[in-house]
C-alpha cells in the first residue's frame, strides 16, 4: 500500500455518475419518469438472454415505465415456460407478424439467434416499432447495409446493446482517456481470454456455425470492438487478421451429439448436465421436442466451423492502432488492456473468479512518462461488471443527458460488427480489408 497512490473509486459513486446520463436514442423511445403512458413492449426470441435480461429483469424493475404486451418464439413450449418464469402476463405467439400486428407495440425487443437479427429489426420498422436489439446488430456486411438502408427509409431507431459501455470500470477507463490523463492515445493493446467454462459454453451452443453466428469475430468479439471504438472515439478504417480452430470441434479425440447421449461421460473435462441447471431445463431440455434444439451439443463436434483463437491488427482513421486477441480455452477468464499515450500508458486488467486472488474491486493503472504512478480502485458490481442495470436505466427512465456517451446507436452497432466482418474476411482471404467497402458508411477519424 505504501508504494501504490490508489486513487478509490466506489461502485455507488461511478454508477451515480454514470445514471446522471440518458442515451439520446432512448429518448424518442421512453417515457419521462413515471408520468404519461408506458410504452408498449414486445419480445421476439425467449432464449436465455431475453427471457432473463430482457424479461423477468424488466418487468421486476421498469413496469412503471414499460408493459409487456407479446412475447414470441418459434418454440411453443419455450415462449409458455418464459412467461411463467418471466411472471409477464401477455399474449404469447409462435408467429412474429400476427404478434405485431395484434398487440401493436411501441418497442420491438430482438433477442433471436444473431443471424436473424436483420430479419426482425427492419420487419419491427416497417411496422412502426423503435427497436432494441442484441449484439451484434447482424452478421454480414450484406445484411448490415439493409438494416442501415431500413432505419433510413423508416426513421425508426435502432438501440443496440452495448451493456459493457456501462460498467463503471470501463466508464472510468472512458473518463480517464477523455481527461486527457496520457494525452493522445497512439496504440491499444486489447487482450480477451474466455475460459474452459465461458468460452466452451459457445461450442456447445448454436454459436458455434457460422451461419448462425457470424463466428465469435461478430457474436463475442463486437462487444470489445465497440468498446475500443467508444474509448478510442474514432472509427476503423482496415483490419488484418488471423484465426483458427485449434482447441475445439475436430481436434477433440472423442466426440458425441450432446453430453447428456455421450459414452465418454467419465472421462470428458468438457462433460456437462445442463439439467442441473434448473433455469436451463425449465428453456431448452424441457421443450426441445418442439425443435429439436439441443442446449448441451459436444464440444467437439465435427460441425464447428467458427474460430476458437483469434487475432487482429485495427487501424482507426485517427491513426491510432490496436492489436486485438481472443481465446476461448484459457484457464481464466478475463483481459488485460494497455493505452499507450503521449504522455503516459493507462493499464486495466480482469479477471473473473479467481480462486486465489480475491478482491472486492478492479484496479486502472496509470503510468506517467518519467515516473509517476497511480492506481484508480473500482468496486465490482454483478451483472457483466455492473453495466446492465445501467443499461437498462438509460433505456427505460428518460431525464437526463449523455454525458459518457454510452448510448449505442446504429452507427456504433455497425461499427462494431464491421469489424468483426472485416477481421473474418481477412483470415478468410489473408488479405487487408478496408472497412469503407463493406457499406456506405465512411470511417470518421472523430465520432460525431
Amino acid at each position: 500500500m505504501d508504494r501504490r497512490k490508489f486513487i478509490s473509486t466506489s461502485a455507488v459513486a461511478a454508477a451515480g455518475a454514470i445514471l446522471s446520463s440518458v442515451p439520446g436514442v432512448a429518448k424518442a423511445m421512453s417515457t419521462t419518469g413515471n408520468k404519461g403512458p408506458k410504452k408498449r413492449i414486445a419480445l421476439i426470441g425467449t432464449g436465455s438472454r431475453g427471457t432473463s435480461m430482457w424479461g423477468i429483469d424488466v418487468i421486476k424493475d421498469y413496469s412503471d415505465y414499460v408493459e409487456y404486451v407479446g412475447l414470441c418464439d418459434i418454440n411453443p413450449g419455450r415462449v409458455e415456460a418464459a412467461k411463467k418464469y418471466m411472471g409477464a402476463t401477455c399474449k404469447t405467439f409462435t408467429d412474429f407478424e400476427t404478434m405485431m400486428k395484434e398487440v401493436k407495440p411501441d418497442i420491438l425487443i430482438v433477442t433471436v439467434m444473431d443471424s436473424l437479427h436483420d430479419k426482425y429489426i427492419i420487419r419491427g420498422m416497417e411496422l412502426g416499432c423503435d427497436v432494441i436489439s442484441e449484439k451484434p446488430m447482424t452478421t454480414d456486411e450484406v445484411k448490415c447495409q439493409t438494416i442501415l438502408d431500413a432505419q433510413k427509409r423508416t426513421g425508426k431507431k435502432l438501440i443496440v446493446t452495448f451493456n459493457y459501455r456501462y460498467s463503471p470500470h470501463r466508464a472510468k477507463i472512458w473518463e480517464l482517456i477523455q481527461k486527457g490523463e496520457i494525452g493522445e492515445i497512439t496504440s491499444v493493446d486489447f487482450h480477451w481470454y474466455l475460459d474452459t467454462s465461458h468460452g466452451a459454453d459457445y461450442f456447445r451452443r448454436w454459436h458455434r456455425k457460422r451461419e448462425f453466428s457470424g463466428s465469435l469475430w461478430l457474436h463475442k468479439a463486437s462487444h470489445h470492438f465497440d468498446l475500443l471504438n467508444w474509448w478510442i472515439d474514432s472509427e476503423p478504417e482496415e483490419v488484418f487478421a488471423y484465426g483458427n480452430l485449434d482447441f475445439y470441434g475436430k481436434n477433440g479425440k472423442q466426440r458425441a451429439v450432446n453430453c447428456r447421449s455421450c459414452n465418454h461421460k467419465d472421462t470428458c473435462d468438457f462433460y456437462w448436465d445442463v439439467n442441473k441447471n434448473s433455469y436451463y431445463k425449465m428453456l431448452y431440455t424441457d421443450n426441445e421436442q418442439y425443435d429439436g434444439y439441443l442446449r448441451d451439443g459436444c464440444v467437439f463436434k465435427e460441425d464447428i466451423d467458427i474460430f476458437d483463437k483469434m487475432g487482429a491488427s485495427i487501424k482507426y482513421a485517427n491513426g491510432v492502432q490496436v492489436s486485438y486477441s481472443c481465446v476461448t480455452y484459457a484457464p481464466y477468464e478475463g483481459y488485460r488492456i494497455a493505452f499507450n499515450g503521449t504522455k503516459g500508458k493507462i493499464d486495466a486488467w480482469i479477471e473473473e473468479k479467481n480462486p486465489v486472488y480475491q478482491s472486492d474491486y478492479d484496479e486502472i493503472m496509470i503510468t506517467h512518462n518519467f515516473g509517476k504512478r497511480d492506481f484508480v480502485r473500482v468496486l465490482k458490481s454483478e451483472g457483466h461488471g455492473g453495466g446492465d442495470k445501467l443499461l437498462h436505466d438509460h433505456i427505460f427512465i428518460n431525464n437526463h443527458e449523455d454525458p459518457f456517451r454510452q448510448s449505442a446507436g446504429i452507427r456504433d452497432g455497425a461499427f462494431a460488427i464491421l469489424i468483426g466482418i472485416a477481421a473474418r474476411k481477412s483470415c478468410d482471404s489473408g488479405k487487408p480489408i478496408k472497412i469503407a467497402d463493406l457499406t456506405d458508411l465512411k470511417p470518421m477519424a472523430k465520432k460525431a
